[in-house]
């Protein structure tokens, strides 16, 4: 069920029928070397959202395609925010969200750049109490699904407009790819601040993928990418059941804040 496509009614109607669950893909507007499109996550994450929810029922939040992707800002076409800004949209869009009547909503994050940024808005929601939980899902696939997913690969090296990300985009839409432009030669990290390992900053992706690829993409094509895609599919649309049935986690955020109350009043 996509929130855009409903009437206000049926979005009503919508909320019960899924338990209270709405999925949202958390993409960006980034370069994808020089074969696939701006928009890349954002679109394959929705799709993703759109199918699995297909399999287990909820409604999938409108296209979202604001998030962290500070180290492409040198690139054409990227589309980022002020840190502060994008925080509060994300947590003004979940409220939203919970406004309308969702009490759990779920985090595809379609972005690995996004990984830091959806953990910090996972453990700040403990910040104030909301009618809401964030259930983030926070592995793609499950180890066996891992497995085969590897078994289906051709290449060593995977991160940015890859073989899988490629084959992915060509099973959602083959018009986003363009693989006739796929570069020549594949990627690895350049591995410029190794010799500060164990070692993480704002510039460390750059520092290893300056022209923002990462793997070889030569070896995607439209079967894969359908196998891959399902892989992914079949993985969120478990998550989404076991998010449905979760009856643990609002519990214990209720129990969480009464603590914070109680202590509240004691200061007092």
């Amino acid at each position: 069920m996509r929130w855009e496509c409903m009437t206000s009614t049926e979005l009503k109607q919508a909320v019960r029928k899924t338990k209270g669950v709405c999925v949202i893909a958390m993409g960006v507007i980034e370069k994808h070397s020089e074969h696939l499109a701006l928009g890349t996550d954002y679109l394959n994450g929705h799709k993703i959202c759109r199918l699995a929810a297909e399999k287990e029922p909820a409604v999938v939040f409108p296209h979202f395609y604001f998030g962290q992707i500070y180290e492409a800002r040198c690139f054409p076409g990227t589309i980022t925010l002020k840190p502060t800004l994008l925080l509060e949209l994300c947590q003004a869009v979940f409220d939203e969200i919970g406004r309308n009547g969702f009490t759990k909503i779920i985090i595809h994050n379609a972005h690995g750049g996004n990984w830091h940024l959806i953990d910090f808005l996972a453990q700040a929601s403990l910040w104030e109490e909301k009618p809401y939980n964030l259930y983030i899902q926070t592995q793609w696939l499950s180890q066996e699904r891992q497995k085969i997913w590897k078994s289906l690969l051709e290449t060593s090296v995977h991160g940015h407009a890859c073989e899988c990300e490629t084959s992915i985009t060509l099973a959602n839409d083959p018009t986003l790819v363009k693989m006739r432009k796929v570069p020549v030669k594949g990627t690895k990290a350049l591995g410029r601040l190794n010799h500060l390992k164990p070692f993480f900053s704002g510039i460390s992706w750059y520092s290893d993928f300056p022209d923002h690829y990462a793997g070889d993409a030569r070896k995607a094509n439209l079967e894969k990418g359908q196998k891959l895609m399902n892989l992914m599919v079949d993985n969120l649309a478990d998550f989404i059941k076991a998010v449905k049935n979760d009856k643990t986690a609002m519990k214990l955020n209720k129990e969480f804040f009464k603590k914070v109350r109680d202590l509240n009043m004691k200061k007092k």
